[in-house]
């Protein structure tokens, strides 16, 4: 019985990609027009990018977006174009803490960036797999994670299934929208 216990918490801990969850971290929930999902952010591990996800949320930015790319058993991302496709007006981007002993493992949240590492803004990716060529290594810097999906992962996981093609040059483009209804701090 002992080595079943210990084999199933084993299992369940693989589970959780990442174990920076406390009491304190803040909580936010994704209302789309697929279902729900709540990510947990770690803002002692990204504060500054942590901050930055919050200063959106709280102003609404989200609402009534749209999950403009995404790659089957990679990434879901949205948080740029309205549900007109339009490109959101952001604030500046913020410095890059892709440093922070983050990973992107599946489930986890990270910052969409270009080239320029200190170009994040406001897209934000959740990890359909271990995107380990994403990460910051031997001095190359990578996509900064900042928390991870901790309720309703098998929304996300739907939500990466859908059909894309290309639009306006954008490719993995949704056929169907996937919209981003609400985000709203819950904790």
């Amino acid at each position: 019985m002992l080595r079943k216990m210990l084999a199933l918490s084993f299992w369940l801990m693989t589970l959780t990609p990442i174990s920076h969850a406390t009491n304190d971290n803040p909580q936010v929930r994704i209302d789309t027009n697929m279902g729900s999902f709540t990510i947990e952010l770690y803002q002692e591990a990204a504060p500054v990018t942590v901050a930055n996800f919050l200063r959106y949320v709280d102003e609404g930015f989200y609402d009534k977006t749209i999950f403009h790319r995404i790659i089957k058993r990679f990434v879901v991302q949205g948080g740029g174009y309205d549900t007109n496709k339009v490109k959101k007006e952001t604030h500046p981007p913020i410095i890059n803490e892709s440093h922070n002993r983050l990973y992107n493992e599946r489930f986890t949240v990270a910052m969409a960036r270009t080239e320029d590492p200190n170009s994040a803004s406001s897209q934000f990716y959740i990890n359909m797999r271990m995107n380990s060529a994403l990460d910051a290594r031997m001095g190359r810097v990578g996509y900064t994670v900042f928390g991870s999906v901790i309720d309703g992962r098998e929304v996300v996981s739907d939500m990466s299934y859908v059909a894309t093609h290309t639009f306006a040059g954008m490719e993995d483009f949704p056929i169907e929208p996937v919209v981003l209804l609400k985000a709203e701090r819950i904790k």
